[in-house]
């Protein structure tokens, strides 16, 4: 099952070009930097209703289309126990009213050629004009009328489970949700992490009470933008939202989180991975829209950005060759901003990327910016600028920010003026006030092994341990005297049976369902001796097949066929085997126990084993029962590698044996769920069914091929 999996990464790559014109150019000399151009900003309109609902209408009559938002303006909530509901009443307003139900408003949005998403700070969806009467209609119904139907929460609930466990096997997720404890603590909302446990806890009236305290028209911002005029606005508004009764809305405020006194390290285990992603963060006092976060851009813009010319990128990347990429951002936020900058390195070179990160973080502090960079950076970010203004949402955008945010109403308009006047001292200056590169929060996911390195960074010396979820990290504990790998594995074969039962076994087939999120295809298993042939069909066409007599093997998927390699053929062959621990020394496989840990509040028994190829991989098996609850692997080399997760979710018994009924695999982002209800024991199978086949192009690619090119 090894080969369903895989993750590609796309990097796009915008470069900026100068051109000069002119018969004579003297090439010595950076030319000197010309003053910003004037930029006209589209114009906007606004008008409030007597509910307080404020309107902001942007004329655009390039095309037939219309888009419309509602924005709340509010305070962040502290959820508690129950922490990934306010999340939960915002994707819930579209699934269900008091008079629709989701099937009848999705099938309605289908019909119109229009889309409708809901979040808990507001509703966004856009549709052909000839369908805004229709569209406004169905839109207002969800922000006034919501009925959070228990069945659409309970499916969200398992939805939201499931993708938390993929967080588990999610390196950059697990950063994220160190990072935001670290720098605001659990007790801010800005720092609290859902997890499969405080989803559990959630339930409608949460959702409901959300909804009624927050969805008040006078803390929202209905945008118009598109193919419509400022009367055709002002009717509709009234027409759809007048009947949008307000209410009370407390205001929140928080303690405003700190950097740390002294550096400090917060590190997450992640079993088996061959990088590290580093994160150097900590929260910040900046807000949107001032003349800070102007000059904090620019500096941001140096440092790294975005683009091959910023310093993180030319060090970490071009000079030490320790990644592919390395980004900071400094973030502006009316609670609390925050700065971090990173990279995801190899394991041996996690300590001196960490160390290049705060040479260049100091660089800024210490040294003032060369002209040459800081008129390259002031070009990159005046193209980008330029190139936003040709979205007409960009100008509704600045409206809303001028309008949220109380800014002066030619902000943008002078945007480039102000941008143009920043000067090397100011960017020096603005290092010294938000760049600290003794006051930051070191986070880093990776294998275990790298963390000693890392204590020589901290200020108290010692590496802090986390689970992916912010949680404090408990480690395992040593195994008991006469506890062994083998023991272990004694047990389990034990608990699925037994030795005698197993080694009766000389066929096997299973059938059943893989699932991946709504799409669901049929899955068939034949496997007799060292033969296997693995099916995977959707409406009786057949999607991909593994076929091996043993010897050679291939896949086939997508009118393509390509030979198995034997290494891969080995690797399935374990992976269907229905007790592959009877026939490790088969499989070249070594075992290890590591000790006792924690999964799902159940003490396991971790077993590494090794194989000969180096691969590493860790199975979890119960201390109670003996059964496998989990293994996990890395699939894939270098910045490609992504660790793959099986959870063994439900057992069945057929002739006295156990087998795996319904198990649950996970590669980064991909989740697909096996759900088997048949198996055979030693049914005849024809030998023909494992027949090879041979290497196959696609027809296309043939026909290419065959051709050659043309002219």
């Amino acid at each position: 099952m090894k080969k369903i999996f895989s993750i590609t990464i796309i990097a796009a790559i915008t470069i900026f070009t100068a051109c000069t014109k002119g018969s004579k150019v003297d090439r010595t000399h950076a030319p000197a930097a010309g003053p910003a151009p004037k930029i006209q900003i589209g114009q906007y309109q606004t008008f409030q209703l007597d509910n307080g609902l404020k309107v902001i209408v942007v004329e655009n009559h390039k095309l037939p289309r219309v888009s419309y938002s509602i924005n709340l303006d509010i305070d962040p909530v502290l959820e508690g126990a129950k922490s990934g509901y306010v999340s939960m009443a915002g994707d819930l307003m579209s699934a269900g009213t008091k008079t629709k139900s989701k099937a009848q408003i999705d099938e309605a949005v289908d019909f119109m050629g229009a889309s409708l998403n809901t979040s808990a700070t507001g509703v966004f969806g856009n549709c052909l004009k000839k369908h805004s009467s229709d569209f406004l209609a169905l839109m207002s119904d969800a922000v006034l009328n919501p009925s959070f139907p228990q069945e659409e929460l309970d499916k969200n609930v398992k939805s939201m489970q499931s993708a938390l466990s993929n967080e588990k096997t999610d390196p950059d997720a697990m950063s994220t949700n160190i990072g935001s404890v670290m720098n605001y603590g659990r007790n801010h909302p800005y720092g609290e992490v859902p997890t499969e446990a405080s989803v559990v806890n959630i339930t409608r009236n949460d959702l409901i009470i959300y909804y009624n305290t927050y969805f008040q028209p006078q803390v929202a911002y209905l945008v118009i933008v598109g193919d419509i005029t400022l009367d055709e606005a002002k009717a509709q508004s009234q027409q759809y939202f007048s009947g949008w009764k307000k209410g009370n809305v407390s205001e929140k405020k928080y303690t405003s989180p700190k950097a740390p006194e002294g550096n400090r390290v917060a590190f997450v285990p992640f079993t088996g991975a061959v990088q590290s992603v580093i994160d150097i963060t900590y929260p910040l006092d900046l807000q949107p829209g001032t003349p800070d976060a102007i000059v904090a851009g620019v500096l941001n813009n140096v440092l790294g950005g975005n683009g091959f010319q910023t310093r993180l990128m030319q060090n970490l990347r071009e000079d030490k060759a320790y990644t592919y990429g390395a980004y900071s951002a400094i973030a502006p936020d009316e609670v609390i901003g925050n700065f971090s900058a990173g990279a995801s390195v190899r394991n041996e070179v996690t300590d001196s990327a960490i160390t290049q990160i705060f040479v260049e973080m100091q660089r800024l502090v210490d040294e003032p910016v060369a002209d040459s960079t800081l008129i390259a950076v002031k070009s990159i970010m005046t193209g980008s600028f330029a190139r936003s203004l040709e979205r007409p949402q960009t100008i509704a955008n600045f409206a809303l920010n001028i309008e949220k945010y109380h800014l002066p109403k030619d902000y943008y308009e002078t945007y480039l003026q102000k941008l143009n006047a920043v000067t090397a001292a100011d960017i020096q200056a603005m290092a010294k006030r938000v760049i600290k590169p003794q006051n930051a929060n070191i986070t880093v996911v990776g294998n275990r092994e790298i963390a000693p390195k890392l204590a020589q960074f901290a200020k108290s010396g010692k590496v802090e341990f986390f689970n992916a979820d912010g949680t404090e990290f408990v480690d395992i504990k040593p195994a008991p005297a006469g506890v062994t790998a083998q023991t272990v594995i004694d047990k389990y074969i034990a608990a699925m049976g037994g030795r005698e039962a197993f080694a009766k076994v000389k066929s096997f087939e299973e059938n059943g369902k893989m699932s991946m999120g709504p799409m669901s295809a049929d899955v068939n298993i034949k496997v007799k001796d060292a033969k296997f042939k693995m099916a995977v069909s959707m409406s009786g066409m057949e999607l991909m097949k593994q076929v091996s007599d043993g010897k050679k093997g291939s896949m086939a998927q997508m009118g393509q066929t390509e030979p198995m390699e034997a290494a891969d053929i080995r690797d399935t062959q374990m992976q269907l085997d229905l007790l592959a621990e009877l026939n490790y020394a088969k499989y070249g496989v070594t075992t290890t126990l590591k000790g006792i840990d924690k999964l799902n509040n159940e003490d396991v028994y971790v077993v590494e084993r090794k194989s000969d190829d180096g691969s590493i991989a860790t199975d979890y098996y119960s201390v109670a029962t003996g059964l496998k609850m989990k293994s996990q692997r890395m699939d894939g080399e270098g910045a490609e590698a992504t660790l793959a997760e099986t959870i063994y979710l439900e057992y069945a018994t057929v002739n006295g044996m156990k087998y795996v009924s319904k198990m649950s695999e996970a590669a980064g982002p991909q989740q697909v769920e096996f759900t088997f209800s048949e198996m055979k024991i030693n049914p005849k199978i024809d030998d023909k069914e494992f027949t090879v086949a041979s290497p196959k192009m696609p027809e296309e690619t043939q026909h290419d091929r065959n051709v050659g090119p043309q002219d």
